[in-house]
């Protein structure tokens, strides 16, 4: 558990990202790379990102040499993840590279100590080694992250649209109080659901930057060093709307499909894991067009919530979609398990 502490001060000083971090991404997307957790939820992004670094030749060298560096368990160096990265990747990759050379040695030896590091590591705090390393994040972004910014971005600003709302009605209190179950707001503390060990994070001014991750999964992330910002770093994808499916459990089932219609059910399932309407179509096989009407009739009817941003519309679960659809897949599982038997 963290137990992050607020003043007034820091109430007032409290932000929200306005777009997604690309270092954070990053880092979270390689966490995906190397868990099972959540991976029904970024099944498309990992095939196609598993396949895109083998066609670049880059694969062995991510596996090797680059996700050693963000360790999937409690660790990994703070100056990975440089607040200068909200300005863009080329801002952060260049706060990377200015990083005192002390501290990264500093940083790179606390991740030694807790997993095996690659021998390249402890080149990593000279200017040759950083270098190389900046080259290997700027390959990787290119490859796996960028290709899917819209979506990360529509995704972000559904959930800062989501915050605000909080936040016109209830303060910044109130929109600290709207982020379980992953967090709890009991004022002046907020208790954050926490891979690490029990800590306290005490603001003393400085206010709290929110980063909603769209590759994040399960439980927020901050930095190591209370002594930084305060970030933290959080999934907007946080429990999943429905149980993990098996592939077998993919379907929505009978009842659902003769409920809604086969191409309509499919859309809802579809809007599980947020997707826009482009996505949608490819997913159930029908026009774009299509696929809008079908989301304007269970957008109207209360199982899905739709969020603008730009040329790009991001469909996803309201309460409602997420009960029905969870339901219904209950439903479908208990119905095969006799065959299964």
């Amino acid at each position: 558990m963290l137990r992050i502490h607020f003043t007034e001060v820091d109430l007032a000083r409290t932000t929200l990202a306005e777009a997604p971090d690309p270092l954070w991404e990053l880092a979270a997307s390689l966490h995906r790379l190397q868990s099972s957790r959540g991976r029904w939820a970024f099944a498309r992004w990992h095939d196609s990102a598993r396949r895109e670094l083998r066609e670049k030749g880059v694969e062995r060298a991510i596996r090797t040499e680059l996700l050693p560096l963000y360790s999937k368990g409690v660790y990994f160096p703070d100056f990975l993840t440089p607040i200068q990265a909200a300005e863009g990747l080329e801002s952060g990759l260049a706060a990377i590279l200015d990083t005192r050379p002390e501290r990264v040695a500093a940083e790179i030896g606390r991740l030694s100590r807790s997993t095996a590091t690659p021998r390249w590591a402890t080149e990593i705090p000279g200017a040759r080694g950083r270098q190389d390393l900046v080259r290997m994040l700027r390959t990787y972004h290119e490859a796996v992250i960028a290709p899917h910014s819209e979506h990360m971005e529509a995704r972000i600003e559904a959930e800062r649209t989501t915050r605000f709302r909080a936040l016109m009605t209830g303060g910044v209190e109130g929109m600290l109080a709207g982020f379980g179950p992953m967090m709890r707001w009991e004022s002046p503390v907020l208790y954050v659901k926490y891979p690490a060990e029990d800590r306290d994070l005490y603001l003393n001014g400085r206010g709290l930057r929110l980063v909603p991750s769209y590759f994040s999964w399960g439980a927020p992330v901050s930095f190591a060093d209370p002594e930084l910002q305060p970030v933290l770093c959080y999934p907007v994808f946080q429990e999943p709307p429905v149980s993990a499916p098996d592939a077998e459990d993919a379907s929505p089932g009978k009842a659902l499909t003769a409920l809604l219609g086969q191409a309509r059910a499919a859309v809802l399932r579809t809007a599980a894991s947020g997707a826009t309407t482009g996505e949608m179509a490819r997913a159930v096989g029908v026009s774009a067009s299509s696929a809008s009407r079908h989301a304007g009739v269970l957008r109207d009817a209360g199982l899905i919530t739709s969020s603008r941003n730009g040329a790009s519309v991001l469909h996803t679960l309201t309460p409602v979609g997420a009960s029905v659809l969870r339901a219904a897949l209950r439903h479908a599982r208990e119905a095969a398990a006799p065959r299964r038997a």
